[in-house]
């Protein structure tokens, strides 16, 4: 943060001086919201949530080396009050970045990658100048504004992730921090209840864009017909990316390793240059691509941005994060988050990742769809039904449409492929666990595992073929998912855990890794 003494950080917010604080103090930063994160120079912003007020850690905040609290209440120690401290922080982040008029600001968005290509881009931008980009995914009404108070007089280029819960909060973050390069991904189907369709996301999406200046740049996925059709929304110049020969900047010929990784010839008007990237997924490539067409309006060479982008390793936790257990078992936890297309690409990388290997799946019920979350969910229990799972744990509440599904793709895959040993049409044991909804439609006397072990039900056939009995499971909660898989996992088994956040799945893996919270 610029150097701002409490008088100046006042008169900003509208706010008033209390405490005995001294007006000639000066704040250097950074500006917290975590008492814990507290530096000497700081500014600590209390916010009331729902179970925690950040006033009752005034004291402690300036213990630890802050100057004042930004505070909307009287507190016993310097503060600066205000009516709304998130109002105020977003007021005093938007001044300060008015200030930077040398910093680049790139603002991306997309209903997923977003974190994935913010960190590609940080890596990039900073092989330019000094460079400040969210830690983790810092995208909505506080993390942005924290993030753009990161930034100083040396910041060259301030790289953003901009989220959007309704129509209008893209156009808000981008007055905070007017973006020279704006950056869009996808139109999917996160929070797809919330906006109520596809065209209410684009639109709200496009709001990145629409912010940009006249002498800026638009970078949109030509791949994608509701992005693409952003160019019409924006005076800024266009540079398309993607995998179609029409697109400026363009992955050719994409292969995958036997981990999941892609490799492409990264092709732009200047020239092209091979990228391994370190990331897993075939989906990764998107990402990758999008970095590099906003890295190429920046003047880096083609060859230095195939470079960076193939040593580029996982920075934000939980996403495709692959760890391979000391008795070769491989953990895919991808659980930060979770929407209907992320999870398709999620079992896209573990078939890839896993190939022959016994491969299990820890999902729970997507979130906010609106009134197609029950069809969507069902469809994503026939994804993961026709996976070629030995085991499928279903996490938490409203697992019943995933159960339906998985179950159905079971018994219609093996109704096509026959197995050794079980009638055509019947897919062999589906139970749920002891404590879950009744098994619709089990065949007799599989209701549950009595009499068999763990192992032996599941038989050993290549993942690409239909396994001759699918464990389709239903738990409480993570901890009761993590227990009963890691009672099934044998030497070699891949596991993929993918959810929504407030599953909580992120569990799932720190117990099979044996609390690596890598």
């Amino acid at each position: 943060m610029i150097p701002l003494p409490l008088a100046r950080i006042a008169e900003i917010t509208s706010g008033a001086l209390a405490g005995m604080a001294d007006p000639r103090a000066v704040v250097r930063g950074p500006v917290v919201i975590d008492s814990r994160a507290v530096e000497p120079g700081s500014l600590f912003v209390a916010i009331k949530g729902e179970r925690v007020d950040g006033h009752d850690f005034a004291a402690q905040a300036v213990e630890a080396g802050a100057v004042a609290v930004l505070a909307s209440r009287p507190v016993d120690v310097p503060a600066v009050i205000v009516g709304d401290t998130v109002a105020a922080m977003t007021v005093l982040a938007t001044a300060v970045c008015a200030e930077l008029p040398a910093t680049t600001v790139i603002g991306i968005t997309g209903s997923a990658g977003k974190t994935t290509t913010k960190d590609l881009l940080a890596r990039l931008t900073a092989r330019i100048g000094p460079t400040v980009a969210p830690v983790g995914s810092f995208n909505n009404e506080i993390g942005h504004p924290l993030t753009v108070l990161k930034a100083d007089e040396d910041t060259r280029y301030l790289v953003l992730e901009l989220s959007a819960r309704d129509v209008g909060h893209i156009a808000h973050l981008t007055r905070i921090a007017p973006p020279r390069i704006g950056v869009v991904l996808n139109v999917g189907t996160a929070h797809l209840g919330v906006f109520g369709g596809k065209e209410e996301i684009a639109r709200a999406k496009g709001e990145l864009v629409e912010a940009l200046p006249a002498d800026g740049v638009a970078v949109l996925n030509l791949d994608d017909p509701l992005v693409a059709a952003m160019a019409g929304r924006t005076r800024a110049r266009v540079t398309w990316y993607g995998r179609t020969s029409d697109a400026d900047v363009r992955a050719e010929n994409v292969t995958v390793d036997e981990r999941g990784r892609a490799s492409f010839t990264l092709r732009a008007p200047s020239g092209a240059a091979p990228v391994g990237l370190r990331l897993y997924g075939e989906h990764a490539v998107e990402n990758a691509l999008a970095a590099a067409a906003a890295a190429y309006e920046l003047g880096l060479p083609v060859a230095t941005i195939a470079e960076e982008l193939s040593e580029a390793e996982p920075r934000s936790r939980w996403r495709m994060e692959v760890t391979d257990r000391e008795d070769g078992v491989t953990v895919i936890n991808d659980a930060y988050n979770a929407n209907p297309d992320s999870m398709r690409a999620a079992f896209g990388a573990l078939d890839a990742l896993a190939g022959d290997r016994r491969r299990f799946a820890v999902i729970a019920a997507l979130l906010e769809l609106g009134e197609d979350g029950p069809a969507l969910n069902e469809e994503l229990g026939r994804l993961a039904g026709g996976a070629g799972l030995a085991g499928l744990f279903v996490v938490g509440p409203d697992a019943d449409p995933i159960l339906a599904g998985a179950e159905a793709a079971v018994r219609e895959a093996a109704g096509r492929v026959p197995v050794a040993g079980v009638p055509a049409g019947h897919a062999g044991p589906v139970w749920h666990a002891a404590g879950g909804p009744p098994g619709a439609g089990e065949p007799p006397g599989t209701g549950s595992t009595d009499g068999l072990s763990p192992l032996s039900a599941f038989g050993d056939a290549p993942a690409t073929g239909i396994r001759g009995a699918t464990r389709v499971s239903h738990a409480a909660d993570a901890a009761q998912a993590g227990a009963e898989l890691s009672a099934l996992l044998a030497p070699g088994d891949v596991v993929l855990v993918k959810g929504p956040r407030a599953a909580g799945l992120e569990r799932v893996a720190v117990a099979l890794l044996g609390g690596d919270r890598r």
